[in-house]
């Protein structure tokens, strides 16, 4: 099989490129390293005579049209995440989301089969309205509760690509499916989220240990599973023109014993220094994975416990003060449109 990744030098991306090498697939990678990395581990994968990365900005037009329609099954992966990275600029945000997101729908042919990847951010306002219940699925009302806050412009990003994907797959007669991930954690996705920067803070020996949102909930899913969930879901036609919630409703956890877990794993007898939650953060996120389950058959495989100590010894082992995303560097050659890709070392 030949699979694109969209996306595919970030964090899910270059973890769903790893697992479609190791299925023996062929894959193409697409990223314009704003945020994916070009690393030792992408290196690694680029090492595979199967791999190929290009580098390409999606969205612009012309990347699109240098794109072939050779791919058995394509995967939308690239955008702009992290509440630090939305708050700091959301018009960015909205921009590259929703234009890669249309040039998507424009490119999409007949022969295509694609994966969007949405949040669940998009329904987070209606938890906290409390017109979706806990766990969520699928069918609660999408839900911003400010448009004008600048966290809520990655929902409503999402959100329009949600409608754009799956409208634009049906009037060209194509095969889509959204899966909506929820809290996915696991090694090199940046410092920007909960479980690193949590094991960053332990690694640099922070005490006392400030825990933002200590009282909320969370249920945190593994990134090797969310892998699993997606290629169960591309593999499954049933799925097609569906949205589905992909994550681990086996273990919903308070925040503050999250802490307590990374804590632990360290080995760090640190206090807790509770703090108030950001704004716009939504107090309990937890999916109803009856339809995941119904279509594919999956059930988590990873732990909480397991996952945080896997991802917490990455972070330990590779993560540098200047590790944060970054362009390419070193030697370039050009693509198939003539722009600079990074070495496959």
């Amino acid at each position: 099989m030949r699979a694109l990744v969209l996306g595919g030098a970030g964090f899910i991306g270059l973890h769903l490129t790893r697992r479609l090498l190791a299925d023996g697939h062929t894959v193409t990678v697409v990223d314009d390293f704003s945020r994916g990395r070009d690393d030792a581990e992408l290196a690694r994968v680029c090492a595979d005579p199967a791999v190929e990365v290009v580098t390409g900005d999606l969205t612009r037009a012309s990347t699109w049209a240098a794109l072939p329609h050779r791919f058995d099954q394509v995967y939308l992966l690239a955008a702009v995440v992290g509440v630090r990275n939305v708050e700091a600029d959301p018009a960015r945000v909205v921009r590259v989301n929703a234009l890669v997101a249309l040039h998507l729908m424009d490119w999409l042919t007949t022969a295509d089969r694609v994966f969007f990847s949405s949040t669940s951010e998009v329904y987070a306002g209606a938890v906290d309205a409390g017109v979706a219940a806990v766990p969520t699925g699928e069918d609660v009302p999408a839900m911003v509760a400010d448009v004008t806050a600048p966290r809520f412009a990655y929902a409503t990003s999402k959100l329009l690509g949600e409608a754009a994907v799956l409208h634009g797959a049906r009037a060209a007669g194509a095969g889509a499916v959204v899966g909506r991930f929820h809290n996915v954690y696991g090694p090199r996705m940046g410092a920007d989220h909960v479980v690193p920067e949590m094991a960053l803070r332990a690694i640099r020996g922070e005490d006392p240990f400030r825990v933002p949102g200590a009282d909320q909930y969370r249920a945190f899913c593994h990134v090797d599973d969310a892998v699993e969930a997606v290629l169960r879901l591309m593999a499954t036609p049933a799925a097609t023109g569906q949205i589905v919630h992909i994550g681990n409703d086996a273990e919903q956890t308070n925040i503050a014993d999250l802490a307590k877990l990374v804590l632990r794993t360290a080995g760090s007898h640190a206090s807790l220094q509770p703090e108030p939650a950001p704004p716009g953060s939504v107090h309990r996120r937890c999916p109803d994975l009856r339809t995941l389950r119904r279509l594919t058959g999956y059930e988590p495989q990873v732990g909480l416990d397991d996952g945080v100590a896997r991802t917490f010894a990455w972070y330990r082992d590779h993560w540098r003060p200047d590790h944060g995303h970054r362009a390419a560097t070193g030697p370039v050659r050009p693509d198939h449109t003539g722009k600079q890709v990074p070495p496959c070392r």
